[in-house]
């Protein structure tokens, strides 16, 4: 039985507040060997909203099968029952350039990685 893969982008079903839920693309990014024996996925939500962001990813037209610039929002990674992919993979995984870019936005999100030199400054 086929599995969601690392890069892909799937249509999915994103729980909102306070009870709606909201479709949308994301992006796959757990690892592959957790994709096939997990029950889950780890995504990352994307938007067609272009606000720039040290936690945005922007992904042109046509990258893993988008119809339209959109923009991969790291911070809001999430883990996802598989039951809430909805449709997909779009069409093939995106670049890996671009998978590189996100994980390196995922590791400013949750403070790895800091923006800027300054930002160091704040575990001094």
């Amino acid at each position: 039985m086929p599995y969601p893969k690392r890069g892909e982008i799937y249509l999915v079903s994103l729980p909102a507040q306070p009870k709606a839920i909201k479709s949308r693309p994301a992006l796959i990014v757990s690892m592959d060997v957790r994709n096939r024996l997990a029950s889950d996925v780890i995504v990352i939500p994307i938007a067609t909203t272009l606000r720039p962001s040290p936690t945005h990813v922007e992904l042109p037209k046509g990258e893993g099968g988008l119809d339209e610039i959109s923009m991969a929002k790291c911070e809001q990674i999430t883990t996802l029952e598989k039951s809430f992919l909805i449709r997909g993979p779009f069409s093939g995984a995106i670049s890996t350039r671009k998978i590189a870019e996100i994980e390196k936005a995922i590791q400013i999100a949750i403070g790895i990685v800091p923006q800027n030199p300054m930002d160091k400054m704040d575990f001094i």
